[in-house]
């Protein structure tokens, strides 16, 4: 088992950093192994990864979503890992992203590159890419930030804030219960 924590720190306002995040299928232009993210339900995103070779398919639920300060999900089938993202405001053009990944590799591939930091090493590279991608970014005027594009699978709801509904965490969520320390997953 992996816990991962990356932090990086972006020059735009914390609005913009989340909307971007939350724009799940847009991964793939920063997020090295995430082929697609389609979203199949309200709180369910279904992933094509590619992990040391190894084709991957796995849905995951957002267990918790806090517009422009956290996300955390969790995998429901397939790979196995849960994770948070929270959103840092530092100043009004500033933000840090603080990533918390915990994953379970299988098989013997997926172990070994565990053990040589494989998976941390593309998190941290994950995080540099959003930097640069994010930073990237402009408006329709040509001013620094994102803009969220029409996506088969999303509705305008959806592209500004996220999913639509309640932002209170489902059941049995996992990392981020409020009142624990972000800096660690439940039962650590």
């Amino acid at each position: 088992m992996s816990d991962i924590v990356e932090t990086v720190e972006v020059d735009v306002p914390v609005s913009v950093a989340y909307a971007q995040w939350t724009d799940f299928e847009q991964f793939p232009r920063f997020m090295e192994g995430v082929n697609s993210i389609t979203r199949t339900g309200e709180r369910l995103l279904h992933w094509n990864i590619e992990i040391a070779g190894q084709k991957r398919e796995f849905d995951a639920e957002v267990t918790e979503q806090v517009p422009q300060e956290r996300i955390a999900w969790r995998s429901v089938d397939g790979v196995s890992h849960a994770g948070v993202v929270t959103f840092h405001h530092i100043s009004a053009s500033r933000t840090r992203i603080t990533l918390q990944l915990r994953t379970v590799p299988e098989g013997a591939v997926e172990q070994l590159g565990d053990k040589l930091g494989l998976v941390k090493a593309r998190a941290k590279g994950d995080m540099k890419r959003f930097k640069e991608y994010i930073e990237g970014a402009r408006t329709p005027d040509g001013a620094p930030g994102y803009t969220p594009g029409p996506t088969p699978n999303t509705t305008p709801d959806q592209r500004l804030g996220g999913f639509p509904g309640p932002t209170t965490p489902a059941p049995g969520r996992i990392p981020g219960e409020p009142g624990q320390n972000p800096g660690r997953f439940p039962g650590n």
